[in-house]
């Protein structure tokens, strides 16, 4: 059996990756270390980045004894430092597994990405599983000459407009992927709106305080007119195949605080074409200001969550409304015919432990959601399990619980065809 198990890989004290076949590759569940087979396991995809993780020594698996073990020195040269390694996943995978270290007293707390196992089998595999077949956001497909040639465009047309210059900084400062494909003329483009928010996400990745690891982003510091964004808007959804437009970007707070900003720019948009698709991504929380969008055009709406259980949501989250308030807003646009998905934060051993999932399979089939979107919870993973502060038992595992939601499985927004 152990032949069928990929090698464990670890980083030596100068931070070269290597591989070790003394042990073999082991995953991480909750708190629950489990040996991977090449069958839990897919070829590392291309722009996954390799993290080498400080005061974190690599666990395994004795091919002999089948025990689990912590490795605590080079086994190359018995005697320097060894460190725990994952992979930062590239969009559209999901991970199924975390990786598995032993944690030291001093190691720092991660920063906000996910960290997912990685191994060895005749290349670097991980535990992951393609939940969208798009390549919307597919390393490849960014092409710096065209976005640069794009923002140059963009600027001499639109000139005075504040969110145009946003989002040229965020293309070429963050490499944020939506900013990228919307100067290379291409599927969904980014309408960030809000500077405030009404949660205090504990993973926030546009807003930390001063004592946690700091945001891999800044957020926006204005409101763009109802004008601006209308303009940013058309011009993309005009020159795009299947164009989709978004309100809720990583760059903001929650774009209900400004709704009536919102609400406006829909009107302005749709008074000019029917076409695209209006999607907004947002915490859910003010189901009467979903209802006003509804009625003003939008298409479709994304609710972020890191569970369908209040406990482990407000945990997260650290709301200033009620978890009631998600299904209600599910309800509005549902009952006005429009599109309703979920953002939700994946987390192995949690998000499959067996009432998570069993809540999951509830909330869909009460709000009718349409499709759900599979994103990595980043966070390091020590601090979420301390965060929830819940005892959970084994996971039934992500890919078993992806592969028996019934509904449309995705990572993106999707463009719901002509009107």
């Amino acid at each position: 059996m152990t032949d069928n198990m990929p090698d464990l890989v670890f980083a030596d004290c100068n931070g070269n990756i290597m591989e070790f076949p003394g042990l073999a590759m082991v995953g991480r569940s909750g708190d629950y270390f489990l040996p991977m087979t090449a069958r839990e396991t897919m070829a590392l995809p291309e722009g996954s980045q390799l993290y080498v993780l400080p005061g974190r020594q690599p666990v395994g698996m004795d091919r002999e004894t089948g025990e689990v073990v912590t490795l605590t020195e080079n086994p190359y040269d018995g005697s320097s430092a060894v460190y725990a390694v994952a992979v930062f996943l590239p969009a559209a995978h999901t991970q199924t597994y975390l990786a598995a270290w032993k944690k030291n007293e001093c190691a720092p707390e991660l920063p906000l990405f996910a960290y997912t196992s990685v191994g060895w089998k005749e290349g670097f595999v991980t535990t992951a599983m393609r939940t969208d077949a798009s390549n919307r956001q597919d390393p490849d497909m960014f092409h710096m000459d065209l976005v640069r040639e794009g923002i140059r465009k963009w600027k001499s047309d639109l000139g005075s407009n504040r969110l145009v210059e946003h989002l040229s900084h965020c293309a070429l400062t963050y490499g944020c992927p939506a900013a990228l494909n919307l100067f290379q003329g291409r599927e969904e483009g980014p309408l960030p709106t809000s500077p405030s928010c009404n949660a205090s996400c504990v993973g926030c990745i546009s807003k930390q305080p001063c004592d946690r690891p700091p945001s891999p982003q800044n957020r926006i510091t204005f409101v763009p007119s109802p004008e601006e964004i209308a303009e940013v808007a058309l011009r993309h959804i005009v020159s795009v195949e299947n164009p989709v437009v978004s309100f809720g970007q990583g760059c903001e707070g929650e774009p209900l605080m400004v709704s009536d900003v919102i609400r406006d720019a829909i009107s302005l948009i749709r008074k000019k074409t029917t076409e695209g698709t209006i999607n907004l991504n947002t915490n859910a929380s003010l189901p009467s200001k979903v209802a006003e969008l509804a009625d003003a055009g939008l298409d479709s709406m994304r609710i972020s969550m890191n569970s369908p259980r209040k406990k482990t949501y407000d945990a997260y989250f650290r709301p200033s409304y009620g978890f009631d308030a998600l299904m209600k807003s599910a309800l509005e646009m549902k009952s006005r015919g429009r599109f309703v998905s979920l953002n939700l934060f994946v987390f192995p051993g949690v998000t499959d432990a067996p009432k998570e999932a069993e809540a999951l399979h509830g909330f869909i089939e009460e709000a009718g959601v349409d499709m759900v979107q599979w994103r990595n919870l980043n966070l390091d993973p020590d601090v979420y399990l301390d965060m929830i502060g819940q005892q959970l038992p084994s996971g039934i595992g992500i890919r078993r619980l992806i592969e028996g939601v019934s509904v449309r499985r995705g990572y993106f927004n999707p463009y719901l065809g002509r009107k």
